[in-house]
């Protein structure tokens, strides 16, 4: 099998790569060889975490301290991008309002909405054309077993990850006859710092951030839906093809109906 950086490009760009997934998918590309540009808002962060990075696996990165819900986000990521071999896209920020949906100000569902939604929008419609010209690339958006149904006390987060799964597959099909693999990362829960804060608790079918990753970028061109895990696999296929929409809501509130 050809390198990544072979196969797709030189460069990724991982969006939310602060810590978590973000930080474990920056992590695997450059292992895999791939120079990689960072973006998020902490920039003390992302420059520790570059600097690491670069020194274990002797590739380029670049860190881009940027806020993913201001407007002009996309065209100062595409400046900083300009004339980089990209090959690979993640968009992995997320923001999880928590609780019932009524108890949420406007303030933190249109966060919600500019990160989860406008995000991903922005950046693939900023930097995918590269790709689609070039002939080859990938695009990755983080979604969530949670947006398979109706998900009590996460409702915009759950909708929102919903979105990313949809948005992916209808992209999937326009790219692929340009060489540009695209899929959404179906993902259980992953132990990340923003997990366990909210969580407290470990939950079935477990997976680190650095298996979650291996699994997604391994499983690249298999499809538009990846779903890390054997366990979250099953749950996949359970909440769509056997349970009852109302049964899948009451089993995910269980878990979600403590926040």
């Amino acid at each position: 099998m050809r390198s990544f950086p072979d196969r797709y490009g030189k460069w990724a760009v991982v969006a939310g790569a602060s810590e978590g997934l973000g930080e474990a998918f920056a992590a695997a590309l450059a292992e895999r060889g791939m120079n990689v540009v960072m973006v998020a808002r902490r920039g003390r962060l992302l420059e520790a975490i570059g600097g690491r990075l670069a020194a274990e696996h002797g590739v380029e990165i670049r860190c881009l301290e940027l806020d993913l819900t201001h407007p002009g986000f996309p065209k100062d990521l595409k400046a900083a991008t300009r004339g980089l071999d990209l090959g690979v896209l993640v968009y992995n920020a997320a923001f999880v309002p928590m609780g019932p949906f009524l108890d949420h100000d406007e303030a933190a569902i249109e966060q919600a909405v500019d990160v989860n939604v406008r995000g991903p929008l922005r950046l693939v419609q900023a930097l995918a054309p590269a790709l689609k010209e070039r002939g080859r690339g990938a695009v990755v958006l983080m979604s969530s077993l949670s947006g398979l149904q109706g998900s009590p006390h996460i409702a915009t987060y759950a909708a929102t990850k919903a979105f990313n799964t949809i948005f992916a597959e209808g992209l999937w099909y326009e790219l692929l006859p340009h060489g540009v693999d695209v899929a959404a990362c179906v993902s259980g829960a992953v132990p990340t710092p923003g997990y366990l804060e909210r969580f407290k608790r470990d939950a079935p079918g477990m997976l680190s951030a650095d298996e979650a990753v291996r699994q997604t970028l391994d499983r690249l061109g298999r499809g538009p839906r990846i779903v890390p895990g054997g366990f979250n696999r099953f749950a996949h296929q359970l909440v769509r093809r056997l349970l009852p929409r109302r049964t899948a809501i009451r089993l995910i509130a269980k878990s979600t109906g403590h926040l």
